[in-house]
């Protein structure tokens, strides 16, 4: 192990210099703890499944535990999920104790959203003291994507905690020169790997950058540091992945997303290189003439926006993600400049490089990426943005007595207001007396401050509160009405919505349980059957799977364009008499979808249409596989 280096007193983190500010500031904490978690449970029991492809999935987990290893959608272990499963294990283990539904399901993922904003705390105090940590932490709570995803079932609440926790640990070790932190750096890495693929890999490069810069040991240690967290990740993550790649084919379900059953298929293919390049990865393309959302002419149908520097900004992700935006780049420029005479291990840099790399390396991914695109991705960015506004608010209202530095701050607060009028406009039916208030209040708050430095008198007791109100107001108001709003499926976005995105053909509106006619049939002798059901589509397949409680087959994943079952596999489970109804997809996939006729989907539904007698409950059509075949002959 590596001797710590000796430390200069300036190199000691704030905590450890202060101690006066505890009598304020864990009362501070444990409030804004509890407004966030009361914010984003108080609704909860209206949100149902959220969305049903992972809800099933956590349902699966529950019922078979070779469905919680490798993330099945169903308890069968047909197909998994187009992700790893770690992010389902939290809520499995959950449903396992209360029993499968929306609480057990969703406050997991709240649980962890408020651990983030706690740990986000914690690693901007340590260096910038109590007051930094409590804005960084409440900007994040009232991010409006961050309020969607830390209270639903998708990966990103868990990815963003450990992304957050291994900017806490890489700190550390710059901190303290110990290879045990970036070990554990390199290992909170890997295990998002295990959440959702290459995303997590975004804020390695703020890792990398920021311990080659700042770390106290000599270059050639710092690599040495940098391979061992390096392995770390791998281990970490290797585990799982070599367990899937080894593992025969025949005594695991089939890789969803993957074109040949490959683990590694899926992360460079479905989830890396076509989210990227602008490869509908299996999704239909847009049929002629349909009628497509602002923006998602290109690769991101039927998702996003067009790529383009302004991305994070225009369309359904400025809403989301930027309302602070402009704030953290112009603080982040601010305290780098600051640190610019600092020595080369400096604390208050280290943390600046960490998520100001993070925020732009990370941004500019977003926005160029020509793939599938959800707006929600954007959750990602937000615990950057809210650390640089938490760090770079207070160090400039600390400085504010120089000229340059109070008027960048009113520039940035007017800024900021502007910028929240312009948010709040596109969505005029929305509060729409907010935007006024907004920019009133915020150009009063800047004017203060410019008055501070031309009279000399001392606005900071009026200017302060002001400034707060005017630059999160506006979140605030997107996030209650976040909450108010039950949100399900799987493309949605925070806030008033400025357009409807869903897959052409379909109504808005996410999942739609079945009738309680077809669920009783479902149900009916349901233990003599592997599945009770199969249909082309995971999203079709979970709605039926998640009113019964049994297993559904969703016959090519996702989108339906998976080749599992292939026929033949199909036709033995047909004869062994393991699958009792067919019903007919509603959704894109199978015949007309991906691949149209050329999918092992579309092969299965035009075999059991030629093969089984058609039968209509409340308008679903569906076939009963354990009747005797017509004779088509």
């Amino acid at each position: 192990m590596l001797q710590n280096p000796t430390l200069h007193p300036a190199r000691l983190p704030q905590a450890a210099r202060s101690q006066a500010d505890q009598r304020w500031t864990r009362p501070a904490l444990a409030g804004l703890l509890a407004a966030t978690a009361a914010l984003w449970t108080v609704t909860l029991g209206r949100m149902g499944w959220a969305n049903a492809f992972y809800a099933a999935a956590v349902q699966a987990g529950t019922q078979s535990w070779k469905a919680f290893l490798f993330g099945s959608s169903d308890a069968a272990n047909s197909i998994t999920v187009d992700k790893p499963p770690a992010s389902l294990w939290p809520m499995e283990l959950s449903a396992r104790i209360f029993g499968v539904n929306t609480w057990s399901i969703l406050l997991p993922q709240v649980l962890i959203g408020v651990t983030s904003v706690a740990l986000l705390y914690a690693i901007v105090r340590r260096q910038f003291g109590a007051a930094a940590g409590l804005i960084a932490g409440g900007a994040l709570t009232l991010t409006p994507v961050a309020t969607l995803m830390f209270r639903y079932d998708n990966p990103d609440a868990l990815l963003v905690l450990l992304m957050i926790a291994s900017v806490g640990a890489l700190l550390r070790a710059v901190e303290d020169g110990r290879t045990r932190w970036l070990v554990l750096c390199g290992a909170l890495i890997g295990f998002g790997f295990l959440t959702k693929q290459l995303q997590v890999l975004l804020v390695v490069p703020a890792l990398a950058v920021t311990y080659v810069v700042a770390g106290p040991h000599r270059l050639r240690t710092r690599l040495l540091q940098l391979i061992a967290a390096l392995l770390s990740m791998v281990a970490a993550a290797g585990w799982w992945v070599a367990l899937v790649e080894l593992l025969p084919s025949a005594d695991r379900p089939y890789i969803g997303g993957s074109t040949d059953n490959s683990f590694l298929n899926l992360t460079f293919g479905y989830n890396g290189i076509s989210r990227l390049s602008g490869n509908h990865g299996g999704l239909p393309e847009p049929p002629a003439g349909a009628e497509l959302p602002p923006g998602g002419e290109h690769g991101g149908f039927p998702f996003g926006s067009d790529p383009g520097v302004l991305r994070l900004f225009t369309s359904e992700s400025g809403a989301q993600i930027s309302w602070l935006l402009p704030a953290a780049l112009v603080f982040l420029a601010a305290g780098i400049i600051s640190c610019g005479k600092a020595p080369r291990t400096d604390l208050r840099r280290a943390q600046y490089f960490a998520w100001g790399v993070w925020l732009l390396g990370t941004g500019a991914v977003f926005s160029f990426m020509s793939g599938l695109y959800h707006d929600y991705y954007t959750m990602a960015l937000s615990p950057a943005i809210a650390a640089l506004v938490g760090i770079g608010a207070t160090q400039l209202w600390r400085r504010r007595a120089t000229a340059l530095i109070a008027l960048t701050l009113a520039a940035t607060i007017a800024l900021t207001a502007g910028w929240a009028w312009v948010l709040l406009y596109r969505t005029a039916d929305f509060v729409p007396w907010l935007r006024w208030v907004v920019v009133t209040i915020g150009a009063a708050a800047a004017l203060l401050l410019v008055a501070e430095v031309l009279r000399g008198i001392r606005f900071g007791a009026w200017a302060a509160p002001l400034a707060v109100v005017a630059v999160l107001a506006g979140p605030l108001a997107y996030c209650v009405q976040t909450v108010a709003t039950p949100h399900s499926g799987g493309i949605v976005t925070a806030g008033p919505r400025l357009s409807e995105q869903h897959f052409p053909g379909l109504p808005p509106g996410g999942d739609t349980a079945p009738s309680a006619e077809l669920e009783q049939l479902l149900k009916a002798n349901a233990d003599n059957y592997t599945w009770v059901a199969a249909t082309t589509g995971s999203n079709d397949a979970a709605t039926y799977q998640l009113a019964t409680g049994d297993a559904v087959m969703p016959i090519g994943g996702f989108s339906g364009g998976d080749p599992s079952p292939t026929l033949t596999q199909f036709q033995q489970y047909v004869a062994q008499g393991r699958i009792h109804y067919y019903i007919l997809a509603l959704r894109p996939g199978g015949p007309g979808g991906p691949g149209g006729s050329q999918t092992e989907a579309a092969k299965i539904a035009e075999w059991v249409k030629h093969n089984f007698t058609d039968a209509t409950v409340d308008g679903a059509t569906y076939y009963d596989l354990t009747a005797p075949q017509r004779n088509t002959a």
